[in-house]
């Protein structure tokens, strides 16, 4: 499928009914600039498929790695989803691939322990063009597309699919 095919997709969720559902969105604050364009994103979808402002909980936390914890917490109020979001941006230690690899491999195994889907939101990019790019400019906000996935994998979990 296409990247427009794809975009095309994305604005197809009128079938999308969060209404009922209660989702935690877990922000890490290094990168900002980066995370809080993905958080407006995901925040603004999430109310646009029907998920009350008052059923939408943000959490912050210190940087990507500490997305792992974050999101633990978050389970314990039973939200029916939770994003995950962070900026990660290569440097020129090999730090960058043990934080990405830790934080994917923490989501993936809270995904496998908990029965609560926690979509992973996690921008690994080259540079801060990249990131850029990818949090509001020429390749649109994967926030929103968390928020889509957020509330689908959260009807799925409900069977409301």
């Amino acid at each position: 499928m296409s990247r427009v095919e794809k975009n095309k997709n994305l604005n197809n969720n009128t079938d999308l009914n969060g209404s009922s559902l209660k989702i935690s969105i877990v922000v890490s604050q290094w990168n900002s600039q980066i995370t809080d364009s993905l958080y407006k994103a995901s925040f603004s979808k999430l109310k646009k498929l029907g998920v009350k402002t008052e059923n939408i909980n943000r959490i912050n936390v210190s940087g990507s790695f500490e997305l792992i914890f974050g999101c633990k917490a978050a389970i314990k109020g039973n939200p029916n989803s939770i994003i995950a979001i962070g900026s990660l941006i290569k440097g020129e230690t090999k730090h960058f691939d043990f934080i990405s690899n830790a934080v994917t491999n923490g989501i993936k195994d809270l995904n496998i322990l908990f029965d609560i889907p926690i979509i992973f939101s996690v921008l690994t990019d080259n540079n801060i063009d990249q990131a850029i790019n990818r949090s509001g400019g020429k390749h649109g906000n994967k926030g929103e597309e968390a928020a889509i996935a957020a509330v689908e994998m959260a009807l799925l979990n409900n069977k409301k699919v």
